[in-house]
């Protein structure tokens, strides 16, 4: 059994248990269950960085990332900075992270948050909704078509976007549906944990243009982001890039900085070259 297969037995486990102690309706009573989203797809059709930053402390593949932030001074440092989103995990057993985390974010922050889970059911699309997430994740590799489909439904039910993660052509061909908003390739292989971003050019052209394109992991260079946008690429998932400094906000600040600067001027250069061979 490799450690997604483990990660998602013990999820199943989990969710169980959450629910035996948890009702539905005392989700449902949240102050954020009628909130209204703030749309990640938008930000990113609109952004010239595309940068979706994470709250992460630890993972199977880095162990301990970093400890020492609050949630508070992490978000607020994103924001500040200029990401278009974050991405929370609330993956305690082996991520670190919980649905306090998400409540926190919300609570420091008013920019698209995303629930970055290991979803296998409705119940979890409740708790985002309830913890102020405006998104969710759902991860090919360890869903059915149908569930897909389902989770998908029940999450735009509840007025929640859904980025759809895939990894290679068969995950993404089951899962093209209309009730998906963005479409993420993840460049780690979560079986094996090997990283290259040939995974997100190789999906780039399959992936319809109805869809918002987000490349995950392995962005934690200017360089990757210029290498991908030509491959129609708005949005980029910065895993621990930030997260591994001593100042999670400062280095997104320098980080974004620089992108925009350099993505202005290649988006120029890109504009100039165009309207000289317009053929």
């Amino acid at each position: 059994m490799n450690i997604l297969d483990r990660i998602i037995v013990d999820k199943k486990r989990e969710v169980e248990l959450k629910k035996s102690i948890i009702p539905v309706s005392q989700l449902e009573a949240s102050v954020f269950f009628e909130k209204e989203i703030i749309s990640l797809s938008n930000n990113l059709r609109n952004s010239n960085s595309g940068i979706i930053a994470e709250h992460k402390r630890r993972s199977p593949s880095k162990a301990v990332i970093n400890h020492g932030f609050s949630v508070e001074e992490v978000v607020k440092g994103y924001e500040n900075a200029g990401a278009c989103g974050i991405s929370v995990l609330t993956d305690g057993k082996y991520f670190g992270g919980s649905l306090d985390d998400l409540l926190l974010a919300r609570a420091s922050v008013n920019i698209p948050l995303l629930r970055k889970e290991f979803i296998v059911d409705e119940y979890q699309i409740l708790e985002a909704k309830a913890h102020g997430a405006d998104l969710i994740l759902l991860i090919a590799a360890v869903l059915t078509r149908e569930e897909i489909k389902s989770l998908s439904e029940f999450a735009k039910s509840l007025g929640l976007e859904v980025l759809l993660e895939v990894h290679n052509q068969e995950e993404l061909e089951k899962s093209i549906m209309p009730t998906l908003d963005m479409i993420g390739v993840n460049n780690r292989n979560l079986k094996t944990f090997e990283v290259s971003l040939d995974f997100s050019k190789q999906l780039a052209d399959l992936i319809p243009n109805d869809f918002v394109k987000v490349s995950e992991s392995g962005i934690s260079s200017i360089e990757a982001i210029q290498e991908l946008k030509p491959f129609g690429y708005k949005g980029f998932l910065n895993g621990e890039n930030f997260m591994k400094t001593d100042n999670a906000g400062k280095a997104a600040t320098t980080f974004f900085s620089n992108t925009c600067a350099r993505v202005a001027v290649f988006d120029d250069a890109t504009t100039r070259i165009n309207t000289s061979y317009p053929g």
